[in-house]
């Protein structure tokens, strides 16, 4: 059984910075791509950033490019979101989601394994 534990959220001010983390376990972590989508208070759920299964390859939702960083460290089961100069639109709760294969698309339909995710608020 897969399990994704984010943690990582809070309270920041505009302009802040947070790091999110999400921690794996259940299946061969290095395998497969990551991503991370969140979901705004009565808005759909939208794609954040994704990672591949060597973290060779990464893509971003434009709002976030020059912003935001995903990363993972295959050796500890986990993937980062470093998020800088935060704005209060990215105020949301952030999920993790492991990919059914190795790369991580933005497509939030082809992910089957969610964290529960971690609010993030960033007040003006």
């Amino acid at each position: 059984q897969v399990q994704l534990v984010e943690s990582g959220g809070g309270l920041v001010q505009a302009g802040g910075s947070l790091r999110l983390s999400c921690a794996a376990s259940g299946r061969t972590f290095s395998t497969y791509g990551m991503a991370w989508f969140r979901q705004a208070p009565g808005k759909e759920r939208e794609f954040v950033a994704a990672i591949n299964w060597s973290g060779g390859s990464t893509d971003y939702t434009d709002s976030v490019k020059g912003r935001f960083t995903i990363s993972r460290d295959n050796a500890k089961n986990t993937v980062y979101l470093q998020m800088n100069s935060l704005k209060p639109e990215d105020t949301a709760v952030y999920y993790c989601a492991q990919a059914p294969g190795g790369r991580g698309r933005p497509v939030s339909g082809e992910y089957n394994y969610w964290g529960q995710g971690t609010q993030v608020t960033v007040s003006s």
